[in-house]
């Protein structure tokens, strides 16, 4: 009976332990987000680009240089796109379309990316601040690596070329 009551109490013990173990998806998830760190990949839960966005969404963002601002743009799977937007490729459409014309291999490399890239990821947005890639991170470190240097690529033929040049133009000091 003693031997009993010993297990019960080391039961006791131990679960509330065994509770706070991440689970075999958190630690996935970990690893995901620091591999992309790494790569320079800056990782943020935030509210996605949704007409009727509830919570937050994992945001993966290659971040252009602050002299080299970005396009205006947002593709949306068409699971979360009206149909009334223009289509873009492979099950994607604008829900923001770029003011001045996409250079035709940025637009091969975009095109490339979303044939890739895997069912959960809903939102591929560019800012003059950022590309950004809105998925619920279903897969792996090793397999998230293979995208990256996409990605750079893309965020490299992307910067320099906003919407609005004229806003992002270096200021010339007032003359004393």
């Amino acid at each position: 009976m003693a031997w009993l009551i010993i297990l019960f109490a080391l039961m006791l013990v131990i679960s509330p332990v065994l509770w706070l173990k991440p689970s075999p998806r958190q630690q996935r998830v970990v690893r995901l987000r620091n591999v992309a760190r790494e790569s320079g990949v800056e990782v943020k839960l935030q509210t996605p680009p949704f007409h009727e966005a509830r919570g937050v969404m994992p945001a993966y963002r290659w971040g252009y240089p602050q002299q080299q601002p970005g396009p205006d743009f947002v593709l949306v799977r068409d699971a979360h796109a009206a149909e009334a937007l223009k289509p873009f490729a492979h099950g994607w459409r604008w829900r923001i379309e770029p003011l001045r014309p996409l250079s035709a291999e940025a637009l091969a490399r975009i095109d490339s990316l979303l044939t890739r890239l895997p069912m959960d990821a809903q939102v591929l947005e560019s800012r003059p601040t950022a590309l950004t890639l809105w998925w619920w991170e279903s897969q792996d470190a090793a397999r998230f690596a293979t995208y990256v240097e996409d990605f750079n690529a893309l965020r490299d033929d992307l910067a320099g070329r906003p919407d609005h040049p004229e806003e992002h133009a270096p200021r010339e000091s007032p003359e004393p």
